[in-house]
């Protein structure tokens, strides 16, 4: 890969490494069913969903996860990225928020449907099957739950789309806020329900302690995919909103010193993340248990994927061959023992401040 390489520190997490044990099924099924669903046309289309390992991916999310559960799960995140791709990033609707927005609630509004649905639009028609996959494996309340949150993942990439249209770069409160709906956290995290097939109270689930954990979790791994993708993106447009870029602009960073402070920011709300769930956990029911040991796997899998993902390594981002095994765990040299100190206390931002209130018990 070209490009000015910004990443090669390794990730502080000391979260257990895990990946469900037939993720390669999951992945065979699920790229059996993108070959027939219209939305990969083309071989090239299909290498291109192949090249997310989205099975992979969520297999780290989900570890013991029925198998029946993991590869509808799986089947949005290769929706997502090619939506983010073709829709999102690239094309004629990611510089248009009132066309973006248009389409996307059609999209939004196909997901909601139940029953049979004619689509036009081939992202549409592919994101109602999966719906529908969604409602027979799990109850209304999760279904509803994940609607909600996709509905604010799509929320967010307006706000990021109109950003990239008047050639505004936030600053940093608002560009965590942006992130923590626009990296698609919020469906990838609620789906954690429907693939385990958990129901977990509202008085839980809705708790300030669990949304805070959940937000925390979203902003930990949309921080370190920002790193992840930074080569990537700035190859395309180097003035793309990313939390190094937003250092750079607003803080009057070096490269080096924003990738520093990224890190720093990341490791202080992870420390957190660490501590309030091992206060909250002991109260939580099985469920949320089980919930919260996820967000975690999330997190830790989130790098692992990361790391060998062909997104993000290979030129084109396609995959020549399926992996012939799926490792538990990156080497060594890619994990540091301490997290990273930095000039800007999360604490002081507005947005995100919350997380560290004594109030948040269970």
């Amino acid at each position: 890969m070209t490009g000015t390489a910004v990443d090669t520190a390794p990730f502080y997490c000391p979260i257990e490494s895990a990946v469900h044990p037939e993720a390669e099924e999951a992945e065979r099924r699920a790229l059996a069913w993108l070959s027939h669903s219209g939305l990969c046309r083309t071989p090239a289309d299909l290498a291109r969903c192949a090249g997310s390992r989205s099975a992979e991916f969520y297999a780290r999310f989900a570890p013991n996860a029925d198998l029946d559960r993991l590869w509808p799960a799986s089947l949005w995140v290769y929706w997502g990225f090619a939506f983010d791709d073709a829709r999102c990033d690239e094309g004629p609707l990611a510089t248009d928020p009132a066309a973006f927005a248009t389409m996307a609630y059609s999209v939004q509004r196909a997901l909601e449907t139940p029953g049979p649905l004619h689509c036009a639009d081939p992202y549409a028609a592919a994101l109602h099957e999966i719906g529908e996959l969604f409602r027979a494996a799990a109850g209304p309340v999760q279904n509803r739950r994940f609607e909600q949150a996709h509905r604010g993942w799509l929320t967010g990439v307006q706000w990021q789309i109109g950003n990239r249209a008047t050639g505004r770069m936030p600053d940093l409160d608002a560009y965590l806020t942006m992130r923590l709906h626009s990296a698609g956290g919020e469906p990838t995290y609620a789906m954690l329900e429907i693939a385990n097939g958990l129901d977990v109270p509202d008085r839980e689930m809705d708790s300030p302690a669990v949304r805070a954990l959940t937000e925390m979790a979203i902003l930990v791994a949309s921080l370190d995919n920002d790193r992840h993708s930074y080569t990537k993106e700035t190859e395309h447009c180097p003035t793309e909103q990313n939390a190094v870029n937003v250092f750079q602009v607003h803080h009057g960073c070096s490269l080096r010193q924003a990738r520093d402070e990224t890190i720093a920011l990341r490791d202080a709300v992870l420390e957190r993340f660490l501590v309030l769930r091992d206060r909250v956990t002991p109260r939580a029911g099985a469920s949320l248990r089980h919930y919260l040991t996820d967000l975690g796997h999330g997190i830790r899998g989130n790098i692992e994927w990361a790391l060998r993902v062909p997104r993000y390594h290979a030129p084109d981002g396609t995959a020549r061959t399926a992996p012939a095994h799926i490792p538990a765990q990156a080497s060594a040299d890619h994990w540091a023992d301490a997290p990273r100190s930095g000039s800007h206390d999360p604490r002081r931002l507005p947005s995100v401040a919350w997380w560290w209130s004594d109030d948040l018990v269970l």
